[in-house]
């Protein structure tokens, strides 16, 4: 059988058509002893602070996502049912544990989007502004880092291809519950759904579109 070729190396991240999503780097998700803690997330704020920064610095769009429960009723029920522990406490509607950790808060001119299932193109606006947001269908690559990696930003990255978007996937900012889940995501993201990238592969990337050496 003839071997699959993945993805990677077929295109290059242009930051002119790129978007940044940030997904879900709540403090529940973050902080030491928070109800949904992913302490890989939290040891790789580092790598995403840097990819931030390199976005801001090529005038990327950086758009953030909230995964939000309700306490008036159940918003994602299959989501507790599998997941029991959040029909008591996680991400709750306007609780400190639902907002963005302060190492990576927002800045005034960052977009966030609340969403209440793990793909964040579901019933929220992000199609919309990935659509507007740099002009009148301008963006056509998405760049995705945040927690956890085999959940939402497995989910949105699929939902993305799906709607014909690239996917530059950042594997060392990214975090998941596990090595061997991060290492499963990555091999299918790069085999089927776009390119996983390293920060320093990303920054060297958008810094040669930056400086006119990449075509």
């Amino acid at each position: 059988m003839e071997a699959f070729t993945p993805l990677n190396g077929i295109w290059h991240v242009n930051p002119q058509k790129s978007a940044l999503l940030v997904i879900d780097m709540q403090n529940d998700f973050v902080l030491h002893g928070y109800p949904m803690e992913v302490p890989m997330a939290r040891r790789r704020i580092p790598r995403m602070q840097e990819v931030i920064s390199e976005c801001r610095a090529a005038t990327i769009p950086v758009i953030y996502t909230e995964h939000i429960l309700l306490d008036s009723f159940n918003v994602s029920p299959l989501e507790s049912a599998y997941n029991p522990a959040l029909l008591a406490a996680g991400m709750r509607e306007g609780s400190f544990g639902s907002r963005v950790v302060d190492d990576l808060r927002p800045g005034p001119d960052d977009i966030v989007i609340r969403k209440h299932r793990y793909d964040a193109f579901h019933n929220t606006q992000l199609e919309t502004v990935l659509a507007t947001i740099s002009g009148p269908r301008q963006v056509d690559t998405v760049i995705i880092v945040g927690t956890l990696t085999e959940v939402c930003c497995d989910s949105t990255a699929r939902g993305a291809f799906m709607r014909d978007y690239k996917v530059a996937f950042v594997g060392d900012a990214t975090g998941a519950l596990s090595a061997e889940a991060q290492s499963a995501t990555e091999r299918n993201i790069s085999a089927f759904f776009g390119r996983v990238l390293s920060t320093e592969e990303l920054t060297a990337e958008l810094r040669e579109r930056r400086e006119g050496r990449s075509g």
